[in-house]
């Protein structure tokens, strides 16, 4: 494959959601999910903005890059964006499309890890997940970043957290630890586990 793919055939990235979630002690962390609809194509370190809001001021903006793997939804955490009294209503990430770099990656699949399972520990004022993940290819995944989103019956993510799994060695599994320091806000229905490995 060409390894120039012009932004012309390739769909933008959409962002699919952006939330502030309230982490206590004034702390507030930002959720985004962003889809890339490109079956071969992928962009690495593209520059994004995320702009939180109390009421009709902005009071932080904050930026950095992520990486679009083909036809992938990845999630953005960013931990401790803002403390602060004000109570934080909303946050908005953005993506200037002139910044994308597409290029093609159809040539060779992705190993990813596995996500076998997670379960819910932890006390109510501590709650802890733990999700098991699996490598199944032959070499050892390291510095694998792992996100969880916690939603509530409606769907909404009422928590999620970023922790890194140091290794998963070849054909084996490595467990990934979540924890918080205080109770979700809502009770949890759902828990999404994605890992993420950088693109090549």
């Amino acid at each position: 494959g060409s390894n120039i793919t012009r932004s012309l055939y390739s769909l933008p990235p959409k962002v699919l959601f952006t939330r502030a979630l309230s982490n206590g002690d004034g702390r507030t962390d930002i959720i985004a999910s962003v889809e890339n609809k490109n079956a071969t194509a992928a962009a690495k370190n593209i520059p994004y903005k995320v702009q939180v809001s109390a009421g009709k001021f902005v009071i932080q903006e904050v930026s950095g890059t992520l990486d679009l793997p083909p036809g992938a939804t990845v999630p953005v955490f960013i931990p401790g964006i803002f403390s602060g009294k004000q109570k934080v209503a909303t946050a908005f990430l953005t993506i200037d499309p002139s910044s994308l770099q597409w290029f093609s990656l159809d040539d060779s699949p992705r190993v990813e890890p596995l996500v076998l399972g997670s379960k819910q520990t932890g006390k109510p004022g501590a709650p802890r997940i733990e999700a098991t993940l699996t490598n199944p290819g032959a070499v050892a995944m390291t510095n694998v970043r792992v996100v969880v989103l916690v939603r509530n019956a409606s769907g909404d993510v009422i928590a999620a957290s970023e922790t890194v799994v140091s290794v998963i060695p070849a054909q084996d599994t490595a467990t990934a630890i979540f924890t918080w320091n205080n109770a979700f806000s809502d009770t949890p229905a759902s828990i999404e586990v994605v890992p993420f490995i950088p693109l090549p």
